[in-house]
């Protein structure tokens, strides 16, 4: 409690415990192509959060409704190791909010052309898993994962498929790319916008929105998170801080 007002306090007088400013990330680091068995791969490090992106491609069933369309999935696992909070077992609700506010940012703004990976339609197409793993957790997991997941995406080969086998190790080409979405998550706590929370300062939050921004300016996606309701002028308030924050992300592309 003594840490969390001490943390309140210096939001009052726009500061914060790490020196930074309130709309100020912390140092983002890259990894790409880590994972050698992986068609495609990420690391990213904000701060002390640490986030692994992998993609495998597989051979499936489109939708009903999409015949001539490949498949996106999107799964996100809370490693015990990461965090005292984070339980063994299946994926908890965060995993699964977490997951799907990735897989929504990158489905909702056209991100890949699905299209271009159907092999006969109706009968089979290319899937696209990616699989998310929270190494460690010190806040902002949804913008550490969502920008590790494009650049692993950016990053994908599509493996040869012959005699109705996939020959991993073998490629014919990369992911057919159409957009790159980048996420931001705005925090509303007391009457300020942060960005980029650490883990103790979403301890004391009210609310967030994490908004995913294409490279022109179309907002493709938003999920409203914490106790307390947002009005309006919030909401627009913070959709045009994340709009600023993804042109600075981008430029890490």
């Amino acid at each position: 409690m003594l840490r969390a007002n001490y943390i309140l306090k210096l939001l009052e007088k726009n500061e914060r415990i790490d020196g930074r400013k309130l709309d100020e990330f912390r140092q983002i680091n890259i990894e790409k192509n880590i994972i050698e068995k992986a068609e495609g791969s990420a690391r990213v490090k904000i701060g002390k959060t640490d986030v692994i992106a992998g993609i495998k491609m597989e051979i499936e069933t489109p939708f009903p409704d999409t015949p001539n369309e490949g498949m996106l999935k999107t799964n996100a696992e809370f490693a015990p190791i990461a965090h005292p909070d984070f339980l063994p077992g299946p994926p908890s609700e965060d995993a699964t909010e977490l997951a799907r506010v990735v897989d929504r940012g990158i489905r909702e703004s056209n991100s890949i052309d699905l299209e271009k990976l159907c092999l006969v339609e109706g009968q089979k197409v290319w899937g696209v898993f990616i699989d998310i793993h929270i190494i460690n957790h010190d806040g902002n997991l949804i913008d550490a994962s969502s920008l590790a997941s494009l650049i692993a995406l950016m990053n994908t080969r599509i493996p040869k498929y012959e005699d109705e086998k996939i020959i991993r190790g073998e490629y014919i080409g990369k992911l057919p790319m159409l957009h790159t979405p980048i996420n931001v998550t705005v925090s509303k706590i007391l009457d300020k916008y942060v960005v980029d929370l650490t883990k103790e300062e979403e301890d004391v939050l009210d609310a967030w929105l994490s908004v995913a921004v294409r490279e022109d300016g179309y907002i493709c996606s938003m999920q409203k998170g914490g106790a307390k309701g947002l009005n309006v002028k919030n909401i627009d308030e913070m959709i045009n801080l994340a709009a600023k924050k993804s042109k600075e992300l981008r430029k890490l592309l």
